[in-house]
């Protein structure tokens, strides 16, 4: 059975691999959008956050004397690829990959509350401090991207419509 800190330092390497996961999910989405550049820079923005949580992450997990698992972070990097892949091949990629972003930030968003609720057990402020930074960063990318769905939508059927290439 684990103690609260060993708990604490498995799901610091889960959230580290999920950042990995991000990254090339939203690299990949990046590279691929043409015809929506609100939505192409805010992916970016949040490709630039991710990055630095993943090396705020990294610095949890040293300091608690861990290391961010090679494996999880391969793992998440295959299921990124495979997503990335799969979009590329879908007519409609830049709405299912919205969709599909919202359903990740809020998974993402899950994570980090319990992370902070088990940080404030353990009493690690610094671990807290951390996932409290990252957490506003997924709600604030959760947020955009709802509010900018619909609009994301009806620009794709719109150029859908008028035979315009409509997919990124």
């Amino acid at each position: 059975m684990a103690n609260h800190g060993e708990n604490l330092l498995e799901w610091l390497c889960d959230a580290h691999a999920m950042a990995r996961q991000a990254e090339h999910a939203l690299r990949a989405q990046a590279e691929r959008i043409v015809h929506y550049p609100k939505l192409k820079t805010r992916i970016e923005q949040h490709l630039r956050e991710t990055i630095e949580q993943q090396r705020l992450l990294k610095g949890c997990i040293t300091r608690l004397e861990g290391t961010s698992s090679r494996l999880k972070d391969a793992v998440g990097q295959v299921i990124a690829f495979g997503q990335g892949a799969w979009g590329a091949l879908r007519p409609d990629e830049v709405i299912k990959g919205a969709i599909s972003s919202y359903a990740f930030e809020n998974l993402q968003i899950a994570t980090y509350t319990s992370l902070i609720a088990a940080a404030k057990t353990v009493g690690d402020t610094a671990t807290v401090h951390v996932c409290e930074r990252i957490l506003r960063a997924e709600q604030a990318m959760a947020t955009w991207t709802l509010q900018h769905l619909a609009e994301l939508t009806e620009g794709f059927l719109l150029r859908d419509a008028a035979g315009l290439e409509a997919k990124g």
